[in-house]
């Protein structure tokens, strides 16, 4: 079984009450080095890829014009629940997040059900009963 431990230079104490800091040790009056490397994130791109267009639905929904997305009813499209009726919050007031959106402000649409798509009035309509007629 194989073991790798790694060490990490520690702060030279000879600094006295300047050693808040991390500060590697010097070898012989040599200048410090740092030998830590940083974690680094190779992002690879795709050229002449094509980007999937979205085309509303036609006829779109009468509610939320064929994008499937209304304002949350719990925020009123804010993302936030206090002080809703405010454009900014008042100085030093955090948001409280709305925790039926995500804070994003977003719903799907309950006519269309998020399809986009133009869809009729979902229920029953009873017919009126004429009350003079036997």
């Amino acid at each position: 079984m194989i073991s790798i431990s790694a060490s990490l230079p520690s702060p030279d104490r000879s600094l006295g009450s300047v050693s808040s800091g991390f500060f590697p040790r010097t070898e012989h009056g040599s200048p410090a080095r740092f030998s830590l490397s940083k974690p680094s994130w190779i992002v690879k791109t795709e050229s002449n890829v094509r980007r999937e267009i979205h085309k509303k639905p036609e006829p779109p929904c009468v509610v939320c014009y064929g994008s499937g997305r209304t304002d949350c009813r719990n925020c009123q499209g804010k993302g936030r629940t206090n002080c809703v009726h405010l454009a900014m919050l008042p100085k030093g007031e955090w948001p409280k997040w709305c925790k039926v959106c995500g804070g994003s402000g977003l719903g799907y649409c309950n006519r269309c059900l998020g399809t986009g798509e133009y869809r009729d009035t979902m229920g029953f309509h009873f017919m009126k009963m004429d009350t003079t007629a036997s």
